[in-house]
């Protein structure tokens, strides 16, 4: 079920992935890490998952969360929000993802 949060979440996940897409370099250790081939993205971006990787490929270099905080004009915190609403709790009522 879409909400305000997974709209969100989608709009900065396709976001990222341009961002990463803009420069070769980016975009290929992206695909190197993640083990995602090319020609999948388009299927992927339909999973909140793949979201959640992008999210955290960007979160894992602080470097390129930086740079692309500043192209796009927000803060890191307003991410670590919107990857944040995608985790959902477990049987325990710990986040997972």
């Amino acid at each position: 079920m879409k909400t305000p949060q997974t709209d969100a979440a989608e709009t900065q996940a396709i976001a990222i992935l341009g961002f990463l897409a803009s420069d070769p370099e980016r975009l290929g250790r992206f695909l190197t890490l993640t083990g995602v081939d090319p020609g999948d993205i388009r299927r992927l971006m339909k999973e909140q998952g793949f979201w959640q990787a992008i999210f955290d490929h960007l979160f894992d270099d602080e470097s390129l969360l930086l740079a692309y905080c500043a192209e796009q004009q927000i803060q890191p915190t307003s991410l670590v929000r919107i990857r944040h609403s995608l985790s959902r709790p477990n049987e325990e009522g710990l986040r997972e993802g």
